[in-house]
């Protein structure tokens, strides 16, 4: 069963055409009956009420279909940076991929953030190269920009047969025929022998095809240099090996919204995307060893899954996407938490079709499900049996750095208020929620003002809840400049005992981005208890988190105890925690503290005759142009620019570009405030 499953994602930057290749794979795989369209709000995969009204991905629908006797697991996942997380979640859990490029754009921005994310997880890919329909349409250019962008062994397994308006088709290049797509809807793939006018270009591409291939696999230069026919099986078994292995990158063409290319793009996740047991095996910590494993995919083995999303339904409450990596979880079973050492209950099991579901008696190693029933689970964390305490890595997601305040209208509706957030947080690990403590206003922190207006109108939306939102606010961070070294302590008498505690801290600036590090340079003294060094720990890293002037977090520190003094007599846990805590604020305040401001790269696509201003209007705004990139049609300009100064930035550049003009941004580091 294991060999016949797929688990794919598709990627993409934003309007590549992601959900809409999607929408035909589900059609031509008979899953749905109709093609929902992006363009008309009926998009299956696209089910959430925003998604239809905004034409764009949000949340990664997960969806299952079958095609040759095969179970393809899809994940489609969101183009824009603002929803970064969702994109870290399915790449996760992913044995495979489709990376779709616009056929006049090529590698654009969010592609190479997201290529960047699947080689993290060492993910195998396949190129597709969508709308060769459209005007400026160029195949070669693609092939040639991915290639230099992303450092991958583009190989084209088709060539257009015309492109623009007159894109017809496509010349197989492992058979050597042409495919045209016939129907009302393109169900009927018609092959044809390679037209005489064509066959010259078809031989020569096939050439660099089985060239790329003979650099990989001896038994195809084995034949080669024979001067042996080559037979499609080979060259499918052979770029099977190759693709899985990541040493090559097929791409193959078509035009989605005119049903042209699909069907040969559902063959090839069967024929060169690996099955769970082929794909990289998981890598699992060990908590009683304190070592790292490999997870074999095994459905035999123990169970072990990843919750890796997790999604609210009014009436089930919590659906908790889970994909399994050994083993197998029955419905109605008792499932363990392995991070919070908690015991749940998988109610019930679903296989989802996008907001549909099938219920489903057990979940196997490989495959992707819904449990319903975990009231504990987060996103991120490991499930499985008590027998085997492994935990599977943790994703990692980048820092939020937009904020606004909301409140409800009326404060009966505060605590509901609340309620609603912890479950929204819960389901996004990029969206955090804190509460001033001056002023008592909650403050939400996200990726953009993107994520952050999907979330409010979710809020009002689909909670239902009245509530007034604050201008975005920028999240600052601090750091110190100097290293200085502190010597404090803390004396109180509670209930008539005397608490007492004194310790000596040096605390320095770390690299820009290395994060806060603390140090105990006198841990192992035997007169002084685990429970006390632990104490300062704790002391030290809550101040970490609640700042040193103006109570925005510290990044970039390290802090270091040189001496504890402790005292049989007055020492405790309570006092040596809140003595740490104040040694750290008085040190930092001496080490000529700074504020910090969040940086991000902004990539700017914009026709030539409006480069000039879209360049003022960075410059203006205090950001500074890295490099710029011609295109056909359109420059591509890479700049980095304050976030503070990024606020209403579409409504200038659509001013100054007459409209023509598009950006994205992601955070990239932060940086010193000038002047402070």
């Amino acid at each position: 069963m294991l060999h016949t499953m797929r688990n794919i994602g598709i990627m993409a930057h934003i309007d590549a055409g992601k959900t809409t290749t999607t929408e035909r794979i589900l059609f031509y795989t008979g899953k749905s009956h109709r093609i929902g369209e992006v363009d008309d709000g009926e998009a299956i995969m696209d089910w959430m009420e925003q998604e239809q009204q905004r034409g764009i991905t949000i949340q990664s629908a997960a969806t299952t279909t079958y095609w040759k006797k095969h179970q393809i697991n899809i994940i489609d996942t969101p183009g824009h940076v603002d929803f970064t997380a969702e994109v870290e979640r399915s790449l996760r859990v992913l044995d495979g991929a489709i990376a779709i490029f616009d056929a006049v754009r090529g590698v654009e921005p969010q592609t190479e953030t997201v290529w960047r994310q699947a080689q993290r997880y060492h993910v195998p890919c396949l190129g597709y190269v969508n709308k060769m329909d459209r005007v400026g349409a160029d195949f070669y250019f693609v092939l040639d920009d991915v290639r230099k962008k992303l450092g991958v062994n583009a190989v084209a397994l088709q060539i257009p047969i015309g492109k623009e308006g007159s894109f017809e088709g496509v010349i197989d290049l492992i058979e050597m025929r042409e495919i045209r797509w016939e129907g009302a809807e393109g169900e009927e793939l018609a092959f044809s022998p390679v037209a005489d006018v064509r066959a010259a270009q078809a031989k020569e591409w096939r050439e660099k095809l089985i060239d790329a291939l003979s650099s990989v696999s001896d038994a195809v230069t084995e034949k080669y240099l024979a001067g042996e026919e080559l037979d499609a099986a080979l060259i499918r078994a052979e770029l099977r090996r190759a693709v899985l292995q990541r040493h090559i990158f097929p791409v193959f063409a078509g035009a989605s919204r005119r049903n042209m290319g699909v069907q040969p793009l559902i063959d090839a996740i069967v024929d060169f995307l690996p099955a769970p047991d082929e794909a990289v095996p998981a890598v699992g910590h060990h908590l009683k060893k304190d070592d790292e494993i490999s997870i074999p995919c095994d459905p035999k083995a123990p169970p072990l899954g990843l919750v890796f999303k997790i999604q609210n339904d009014r009436e089930a409450g919590s659906l908790c996407y889970v994909r399994m990596y050994s083993g197998s979880l029955k419905s109605g079973s008792a499932v363990f938490n392995i991070g919070k050492k908690k015991r749940e209950r998988a109610n019930r099991i679903l296989r989802m079709h996008s907001n549909k579901s099938d219920p489903l008696d057990e979940l196997h190693a490989g495959d992707i499900g819904v449990v319903i029933g975990m009231k504990l689970a987060q996103t991120g964390d490991t499930v499985g049996g008590e027998g085997w305490p492994v935990l599977l890595e943790r994703m990692q997601f980048p820092e939020p750095v937009v904020s606004v305040s909301i409140e409800p209208k009326t404060i009966s509706d505060q605590d509901k208020l609340k309620d609603i957030l912890a479950i929204l947080s819960k389901e996004d690990p990029t969206f955090t929620t804190r509460e001033n403590e001056e002023t008592g206003q909650l403050i939400i922190s996200g990726m953009g003002e993107l994520h952050l207006d999907v979330l409010v109108t979710r809020v009002i939306k689909d909670f239902n809840m009245s509530a007034k939102v604050g201008k975005p606010q920028v999240t600052y961070r601090e750091s110190i400049s100097r290293a200085f070294e502190y010597s404090g302590h803390f004396t109180r008498v509670i209930a008539g005992k005397e608490n007492a505690a004194a310790l000596t801290l040096k605390v320095e600036p770390a690299q820009r981005g290395s994060g806060n590090r603390y140090v105990c340079a006198v841990k192992g003294r035997s007169e002084i208890p685990d429970a006390i060094f632990g104490a300062v720990q704790r002391g030290i890293e809550g101040a970490f988190a609640s700042g040193i002037v103006m109570g925005y977090p510290c990044i970039d520190i390290v802090a270091t105890v040189t001496e504890i003094r402790y005292s049989e007599l007055t020492g405790s846990e309570f006092a040596f925690e809140a003595c740490a805590s104040m040694a750290f604020d008085e040190a930092c305040r001496a080490a000529a503290p700074i504020m910090l401001e969040p940086i991000m790269a902004v990539n700017l696509g914009s026709p030539h005759e409006f480069v000039g201003e879209v360049m003022s209007l960075v410059t203006q705004r205090g950001g500074h142009v890295l490099c710029m990139d011609a295109k056909a049609g359109a420059d591509e300009i890479k700049a980095q620019a304050p976030m503070a100064q990024m606020f209403g930035f579409m409504t200038a550049l659509r001013s100054v570009s007459q409209g023509r003009a598009g950006f994205s941004m992601e955070f990239s580091h932060f940086e010193k405030q000038p002047g402070r």
